[in-house]
């Protein structure tokens, strides 16, 4: 029997293709290469799938389940594993992964085996810690630790690269990534091995990069969030040109009610999750319309839910349901309607992760595409895939669309110095 559940997570194509074309401006206009992350989609296979029609060429995530789900869809796209791996995953990493985040030797040799078995060369990028204080090697071991691993035939390192604004809330600086690509000369001076890519960019990075202050040297940006959500996360608002509508939840009323905004009893703290604190904000005997919402904490992060209608406010929350405040008046709502939210990140990966909520595709993919191909057609016959590098797919036969995506001068260095 098939169940309708009450609460649907909307994933606007539309709005979802606009940032991806816009972002991919952002970086033809500055050299730069990057991949898609999409681990807060955990592996939706329809959205996984209208992202490759788009013509997405490299993607990243960090569940070995969701890079089977990529391989099923196309075997074709470049895949990125963007979780430090453990040593019991690392054959299906090897398997289902062109490229690595690596800090680990053990992990590196171990992986040179599995490749060697499979025929294979894997490629790898050395994570440094830079302030995030999450995964990377110190840069006062990063000698020692390359020289471990860098003759290995099955693993070819091809760059570096580091975290921010993940873990300590690290922000990026000019002085960071200048240290990155003096890091990178020193291991191709000292090596005689040329280290191609700099993955260092990421959503965290893009208010830099429009204000031009990504040095040179960083080429490879890993962009997630502000993809999906249009997220400035230094301003805590919305990059400009980017929609904040590609992702939105729709919740059912159960229940309104003129109610006294006061408890009008004896309160502890035996709730277990925390409520909104608004008893600053409500007036003694204060009354308004409160609707019950079926969608609770087990479904979502409910702090990171954000009513579209700016004269809602979530009141509170308990495990199955959430309560907002509506104000004075009904505003039509009544039971059966939905409320709408956009979303931050935690509450869009915890809806995408749960069972009990539906997602759907809206416009339908079918219908979705047709409109795609009469927009290209509006603005000079260009088609969906364009001439973007960052919107191409690239056949993965003899060399990775990474090697491909290195630029001229790389590649130069490259003759020189082997």
């Amino acid at each position: 029997m098939s169940v309708r559940n009450t609460n649907r997570v909307i994933i606007n194509l539309e709005a979802l293709y606009h940032n991806i074309e816009t972002v991919s401006e952002w970086m033809k206009n500055h050299d730069l290469d990057w991949t898609l992350v999409t681990k807060v989609l955990c592996g939706h296979k329809p959205t996984l799938n209208a992202l490759i029609r788009l013509g997405i060429k490299s993607v990243g995530d960090s569940r070995i389940q969701n890079l089977e789900d990529l391989y099923e869809i196309n075997k074709d796209i470049e895949t990125w594993y963007l979780r430090i791996p453990s040593l019991s995953e690392l054959e299906d990493v090897v398997t289902l992964a062109d490229v690595s985040l690596n800090t680990e030797t053990q992990s590196i040799k171990t992986i040179n085996e599995i490749a060697a078995k499979q025929n294979k060369v894997h490629k790898v990028i050395i994570m440094i810690e830079l302030g995030d204080l999450r995964e990377g090697i110190l840069p006062g071991s990063l000698m020692a630790f390359y020289k471990k691993i860098f003759n290995l035939k099955n693993v070819r390192v091809i760059g570096i690269g580091t975290n921010f604004g993940c873990l300590a809330g690290a922000v990026p600086t000019v002085d960071q990534f200048m240290q990155l690509i003096l890091y990178r000369e020193l291991l191709e001076l000292k090596f005689g091995k040329s280290l191609p890519i700099i993955s260092a960019g990421s959503s965290v990075a893009l208010p830099m990069l429009l204000k031009k202050e990504i040095p040179k040297g960083i080429n490879h940006f890993r962009i997630g969030e502000s993809i999906f959500l249009g997220t400035d996360l230094i301003s805590s608002g919305n990059l400009p040109g980017l929609r904040d509508d590609c992702v939105t939840l729709e919740s059912d009323i159960i229940e309104i009610k003129e109610k006294s905004l006061n408890s009008g009893a004896e309160t502890s703290n035996t709730t277990p999750f925390e409520s909104e604190d608004e008893e600053a904000t409500i007036k003694p005997g204060q009354r308004g319309y409160r609707a019950l919402l079926s969608i609770g904490q087990l479904d979502t992060e409910v702090s990171g839910l954000i009513p579209e209608n700016p004269e809602i406010s979530i009141a509170g929350s308990s495990s199955d349901v959430t309560v907002v405040n509506i104000g004075d008046h009904r505003m039509g709502f009544k039971i059966g309607k939905v409320i709408r939210f956009k979303l931050k990140y935690s509450a869009m990966a915890r809806l995408m992760a749960n069972k009990y909520i539906d997602k759907v595709l809206e416009p339908s993919v079918d219908d979705f595409f047709k409109q795609i191909n009469h927009m290209s057609s509006d603005i000079g016959g260009r088609s969906v895939l364009g001439s973007d590098k960052n919107l191409r797919v690239v056949k993965k036969s003899s060399t990775s669309s990474v090697e491909n995506s290195v630029d001229k001068k790389s590649l130069d260095a490259e003759e020189k110095i082997d």
